[in-house]
């Protein structure tokens, strides 16, 4: 199994809404895919209430079967979608992948 972490620090306007407003948008928008991408195990999404200096807007828990279910993940046209909408949102990002046993 894989675990693909990313965190992400949102602009305070895009996608002509406000910062708020797009974390709550990518947080629905990563959740639709639960269940309509092949080897996606787990998505799990949290917006933070508060966001500190330094801190992140948004985060994204999920669980693949292996590395090549994460890759097919990344170039399919649903998550492609995705990550156009977050990208003009994002302001900065950190992304961890890791096997388990």
């Amino acid at each position: 199994m894989v675990k693909h972490i990313v965190m992400w620090r949102l602009r305070e306007e895009a996608n002509g809404i406000g910062r708020r407003e797009n974390a709550l948008a990518i947080k629905l928008l990563l959740e639709e895919l639960s269940g309509r991408i092949p080897g996606l195990l787990r998505i799990e999404v949290g917006v933070a209430g508060e966001v500190s200096e330094g801190g992140y807007d948004v985060v994204l828990l999920s669980e693949f079967a292996d590395m090549e279910a994460l890759a097919a993940y990344q170039s399919h046209p649903l998550h492609e979608a995705v990550r156009d909408f977050i990208v003009a949102a994002a302001a900065g990002r950190a992304v961890v992948d890791f096997e388990t046993t």
